[in-house]
C-alpha cells in the first residue's frame, strides 16, 4: 500500500471535486490523472499506485463526469448553484475548469514539476486543456485516446445513432438539451442528455479531437499543442477497428512532441500492463 490521503479541491468557478492524493505530502513531481467517461477516482489506480514513489505523488480526482448522473456542488453550499453532473449530464468545455482545478491544488502543495494525465475521454479533456491553456505542465500522458465517434459507430448500427441524433438535435432546438433522452431512445449503460449525446456522437463537436478515422480531417486542437506528449495505444483496443499501429501513426504524425507506445496483449483498461505503463512513464519523465 502507499501512502493516501482524501482531498477536496475548489475549481477556479468554484466547484468542488474529491480526490485521492497518493504518495508523499512534499513530492518533486507530481501527475494530474484525468478519469474517462462515467469512471471515477479509482479509474486507473493500479498505474498510480506503481508511480509514486518517495518523490513522486498522483493526484486522482473525480471530474464533474464521474460516474453516470451526480450531484456536483458547489463551494458556498448553495444547492441552487450545484451543477448538474456526471457522464450524462456534463459539458465537454467544463473540463478545462476541472483540470485547472486540481493543476492550481498540486501547484499549491509547493509542486513544481506536474504532469497531466488522462485515460480514454480524459484524453480529449486533457488536450483541449493544454490547447487552452498551453502552459503549466511539463508533460501530457495519454493512454487510449480513442474517438468517441469511432467507439459508437462500433458498437450500435449507424442509423439508430443517426435516429438518437435526430432526436437530440430537436430536444436541443426546444432549448432542453439538459434532458435525459427517454429509455425507448438510448438506455443503459450510456445514458446521456440531448446535448451531451450530440457532443459525444456526432463527431463534429469541440471533444472530437482524435480524428483518426477520417485521414482528411485536421486535427487542429490536437496539433496546435506544444506540450510534450507520451501515448500509449492498447494492442486489443475493443473501441475501434482500427488498428493500434495505424492509430500510433496517425498520432505520430499529428502530435507536435510525442512518444507512442503500443501495449500488446491488453484491451482499452490496460488491465495486465499496469507494471509496464507505469515504468514506461517513469522512465519518460526522467
Amino acid at each position: 500500500m502507499v501512502p493516501c490521503h482524501a482531498v477536496q479541491l475548489v475549481t477556479p468557478k468554484k466547484v468542488v471535486l474529491n480526490g485521492l492524493w497518493l504518495g508523499p505530502k512534499k513530492p518533486k513531481r507530481a501527475v494530474v490523472w484525468v478519469h474517462g467517461l462515467g469512471s471515477s477516482v479509482f479509474s486507473k489506480i493500479g498505474i498510480a499506485e506503481k508511480l509514486v514513489d518517495s518523490k513522486t505523488a498522483v493526484l486522482m480526482f473525480n471530474n464533474r463526469g464521474h460516474d453516470k448522473v451526480v450531484h456536483v456542488p458547489h463551494a458556498s453550499n448553495n444547492f441552487k448553484k450545484a451543477i448538474r453532473g456526471g457522464a450524462a449530464h456534463e459539458r465537454f468545455v467544463d473540463s478545462i475548469d476541472d483540470i485547472q482545478g486540481a493543476l492550481n491544488f498540486t501547484r499549491k502543495q509547493g509542486v513544481k514539476s506536474i504532469y497531466l494525465a488522462g485515460h480514454s475521454t480524459g484524453c480529449q479533456k486533457s488536450v483541449y486543456w493544454a490547447s487552452k491553456k498551453g502552459r503549466g505542465v511539463k508533460g501530457i500522458i495519454l493512454l487510449a485516446p480513442i474517438s468517441d465517434y469511432d467507439a459508437i459507430r462500433l458498437q450500435y448500427d449507424s442509423k439508430r445513432v443517426a435516429r438518437v441524433l435526430a432526436v437530440s438535435h430537436a430536444y436541443i432546438k426546444k432549448g432542453k438539451g439538459a434532458t435525459l433522452l427517454p429509455s425507448n431512445v438510448w438506455d443503459w449503460p450510456w445514458v446521456a442528455d440531448a446535448r451531451r449525446f450530440v457532443s459525444l456522437y456526432s463527431g463534429k463537436s469541440a471533444e472530437e479531437i482524435f480524428t483518426y478515422w477520417d485521414s482528411t480531417r485536421r486535427p487542429r486542437t490536437l496539433s496546435s499543442v506544444r506540450t510534450p506528449m507520451l501515448i500509449f495505444l492498447a494492442g486489443k483496443e475493443e473501441f475501434s477497428e482500427i488498428p493500434a499501429k495505424e492509430i500510433a501513426a496517425w498520432c505520430n504524425a499529428h502530435v507536435h512532441r510525442g512518444q507512442t507506445i503500443i501495449v500488446p496483449g491488453v484491451g482499452h483498461s490496460f488491465r495486465g500492463g499496469e507494471g509496464r505503463i507505469a515504468r514506461a512513464i517513469r522512465e519518460w519523465m526522467k
